[in-house]
């Protein structure tokens, strides 16, 4: 098993505390893991994507030039890396800013209302735990408890953060399982 996830979008979007979130939860499980980051000039408005391997076996590289899944939070990220998605793959796409649909038919699209879920937790700044939980739970890459876990790892000293993210966690968990 290996599975190659992009996670894209602009800085700011907690793009890159995605995929630190996903590395942790599956080293706590058990799985090899590569997590690799990308910048641009800016932190906070700049483009900000990272690739993040997982496998039961050793991984050759950290690059992923053809992912399996990608999740996309702005418009440029999904113009940008759609095409990159292996045929049959899965595109996760913030539906609070992206209202265009991927141009291709060999993908399966879920489309996830990250600011609308985000409010009902307390806090737009959930998104990216509304999207994380969402992944985590179409996927079956981690558990909800494992997501959970990987962003305590990921968080460690910044403990006032937990409550939020894990309602953030469980509602894109539960949007995906419970179609609501």
């Amino acid at each position: 098993m290996i599975t190659r996830t992009t996670f894209a979008g602009f800085g700011g979007q907690g793009v890159l505390l995605m995929g630190y979130i996903l590395s942790h939860g599956a080293m706590l499980k058990g799985l090899n893991v590569t997590y690799f980051p990308s910048y641009g000039a800016e932190m906070r408005g700049g483009t900000a994507n990272c690739t993040v391997t997982l496998s039961d076996k050793k991984i050759a590289s950290p690059v992923a030039s053809n992912p399996d899944v990608l999740v996309a939070m702005n418009f440029p990220s999904l113009e940008k890396f759609e095409a990159m998605v292996i045929k049959k793959g899965l595109i996760f796409i913030n539906a609070s800013l992206i209202e265009e649909s991927p141009s291709r038919a060999d993908v399966e699209v879920l489309r996830v209302p990250t600011l609308e879920l985000a409010r009902e937790v307390g806090s737009d700044r959930a998104i990216n735990m509304v999207m994380v939980g969402a992944l985590a739970a179409r996927t079956g890459m981690l558990s909800l408890e494992e997501t959970i876990h990987g962003m305590h790892a990921a968080l460690k000293g910044k403990e006032k953060m937990f409550p939020l993210n894990e309602k953030g966690i469980a509602r894109g968990f539960d949007f995906i399982k419970k179609g609501k």
